[in-house]
């Protein structure tokens, strides 16, 4: 549970991040992400069991769980709604890392999250996969 706790807050703190330059760009990067889902016929259930737990440790490491819980809405989203919200789609996945990196609101009201600049575009994917993962 400790260790999904920081995944959750990640995942959260991932989808509240929402440019508030244009609506019309996000929902159309929304409706453009939710139409391609990310191609998971050549990876094992192994392999997608390790990338889950590398973004579990990612987020462990960082300070997601200061807004984010898997099951329970902090500052931002709990992890399981970001998941509920978004399918893991590569321009959800793509979406939600930038979101992780550059920070922002809207998606989930008007608290922003923090950016995370520190973090590399990879690990933010992985993040994100981990916390899609949680349906």
């Amino acid at each position: 549970m400790r260790f999904l706790a920081p995944v959750v807050l990640c995942a959260v703190v991932l989808a509240s991040c929402g440019g508030g330059s244009s609506e019309n760009k996000t929902e159309k990067k929304e409706e453009a992400a939710s139409e391609t889902p990310a191609d998971n016929s050549m990876v094992s259930p192994g392999a997608a069991e390790a990338a889950a737990s590398k973004g579990a440790a990612l987020i462990e490491q960082k300070d997601c769980k200061t807004c984010h819980k898997v099951d329970v809405k902090l500052v931002g989203p709990a992890y399981k709604d970001v998941a509920q919200k978004y399918e893991a789609t590569d321009a959800n996945i793509e979406m939600l890392a930038d979101k992780v990196i550059s920070g922002g609101s809207g998606h989930w009201g008007e608290v922003a999250m923090t950016p995370h600049p520190d973090v590399s575009k990879e690990d933010a994917k992985e993040m994100v996969k981990y916390v899609l993962s949680l349906k």
